[in-house]
């Protein structure tokens, strides 16, 4: 598996699916997993997935700049960084953000998220 591919295509389905339905990515987590939203740290799938879906707003439309990935480790993880705007809805300006997802793999030939790390970048 070529670990650009990977990475793109999990960027691409995270995003939509955090832009559609922010509760089903609880999926993508595992009970050691941890979040840091903001300087916040959560840990466990079900403590992620619940401060995901109780962020203030209903509705945002992410839009991608980069997505770089390196691979991670011998147990073959992979480190990928995302850049981009996020729109809220009634919002008239985007806002600017960084985010870096440490994939691990699974039995099954997927990948969860061991550790995310996410901030707005403020100009």
């Amino acid at each position: 598996m070529d670990p650009d591919t990977v990475a793109k295509a999990f960027v691409e389905h995270y995003y939509k699916t955090f832009d559609s339905n922010r509760a089903a990515l609880v999926g993508l987590y595992q009970d050691g997993s941890m979040l840091t939203f903001e300087g916040s740290k959560i840990q466990g799938a079900q403590a992620i997935a619940a401060k995901l879906t109780s962020l203030p707003f209903d509705q945002c439309a992410h839009a991608i700049s980069t997505v770089d990935c390196q691979p991670s480790g011998p147990q073959g993880g992979m480190i990928v960084f995302v850049s981009g705007q996020l729109q809220l809805a009634g919002e008239q300006h985007p806002l600017k953000f960084s985010q870096m997802f440490h994939l691990m793999p699974t039995p099954q030939g997927s990948f969860y998220v061991q550790n995310d790390i996410f901030r707005l970048n403020y100009a």
